[in-house]
């Protein structure tokens, strides 16, 4: 049996990414915890690849820009990724997302309640 070190929550973000070396795709996220998540992409990215990453995590915010993440394994049309480099901003910003994730519905419900 697998033990990760963080969390994963089911989320289905949109999100784009792009290398160095001209691979380029969108896809939808999954599986995301505060240093990763999978990508599902008909993409063909290899593990070791190092990716430019977007998450589109609302409608009202700008993209959450992770400036390095690593793929780590491939299969069955997704790919796994590591987070390794964010700017603090951005970090924040995924700390809070991961946060919110964290709560139970019915908290995430009542904080949206309270905040209308």
């Amino acid at each position: 049996m697998e033990h990760r070190q963080h969390p994963r929550f089911p989320v289905q973000f949109r999100s784009s990414f792009s290398s160095a070396n001209i691979i380029s795709g969108e896809g939808k996220l999954g599986d995301l915890s505060i240093r990763g998540c999978r990508i599902f992409s008909d993409a063909d990215v290899k593990p070791g690849t190092t990716l430019r990453l977007q998450v589109n995590v609302s409608r009202q915010q700008p993209p959450i820009q992770i400036t390095q993440a690593v793929a780590r394994w491939c299969r069955d049309g997704s790919f796994g990724l590591e987070f390794v480099s964010l700017s603090p901003e951005e970090w924040a910003r995924l700390q809070q997302v991961v946060k919110e994730l964290e709560l139970e519905p019915y908290q995430r419900a009542a904080s949206s309640n309270d905040a209308a």
